[in-house]
């Protein structure tokens, strides 16, 4: 039995380390003798050993979450924001020859522009318009990626930290103008039941029997209840026609 000359071996080896086999959501970017010879993949490829180098590069989408950063605003307010960016590589050979890290470049670009966006809002505007700022830091930092072969596809502003002695300020605020709100809706009650009173009023006025027939109403809803001891002043009209009748019967 004869064995493996070293040669046989050392091509079998050769040709196991020159296989690499690349993911669907994968390229491979290739370099020979150090100058850059294309993107490979997905499947499989063939490298060849000391003369070709292949980086690996994932085209998923990539979760990145901005650490808290304090932002002076506008109106000199401090806060903390934090936020978290979705991006993809879109160009593998972009991605490899134009940063050194696109992962590290990408991180520190949405930390500056974070904080260089929300420095020139006031606080009210970071608080109410967070589509607005999401949108402005979406479209800032694609413009900064792209020469890099990497698509923002969206950035959201997670969490605003107040201080405590905002906090208690805004919450002061909120207070009160729940009170103003509820007194323009007694205010605006009381002034559509003195428009209906009126209103009742002027009709009444026109049939003085109408308002005998209220007063006879009242007393017999007043008069279910036994427990109660009323004086009810009756209409004048109503003594006046008993007078006239008490007059003409002498």
């Amino acid at each position: 039995m004869f064995g493996l000359s070293p040669v046989v071996i050392i091509v079998v080896v050769l040709i196991f380390t020159s296989i690499k086999i690349l993911n669907e959501y994968e390229r491979g970017v290739v370099f020979t003798l150090g100058r850059f010879s294309g993107v490979k993949g997905p499947g499989l490829i063939l490298i060849l050993p000391g003369i070709q180098q292949m980086t690996r590069i994932s085209l998923r989408t990539v979760v990145l979450d901005v650490p808290p950063q304090d932002i002076i605003t506008r109106d000199n307010v401090s806060v903390k924001v934090n936020a978290v960016v979705y991006y993809r590589v879109m160009d593998a050979g972009k991605a490899v020859l134009q940063v050194e890290n696109y992962y590290y470049a990408t991180s520190q670009l949405s930390q500056t522009t974070l904080r260089g966006v929300l420095g020139k809002m006031e606080m009210d505007d970071l608080l109410a318009n967070r589509d607005k700022i999401n949108a402005e830091l979406q479209q800032i930092l694609d413009t900064h990626t792209e020469p890099w072969g990497v698509k923002i596809a969206n950035v959201e502003v997670k969490n605003v930290d107040l201080p405590q002695e905002m906090q208690r300020a805004m919450a002061k605020q909120a207070e009160a103008e729940r009170e103003r709100r509820a007194k323009i809706i007694h205010a605006e009650g009381e002034q559509q039941a003195a428009e209906k009173l009126a209103q009742a009023s002027e009709i009444m006025s026109r049939s003085p029997a109408t308002l005998q027939l209220r007063y006879l109403q009242t007393l017999t809803e007043i008069a279910a209840d036994n427990n109660s001891t009323v004086i009810f002043p009756l209409p004048m009209d109503l003594i006046t026609a008993f007078m006239k009748k008490s007059g003409m019967a002498n």
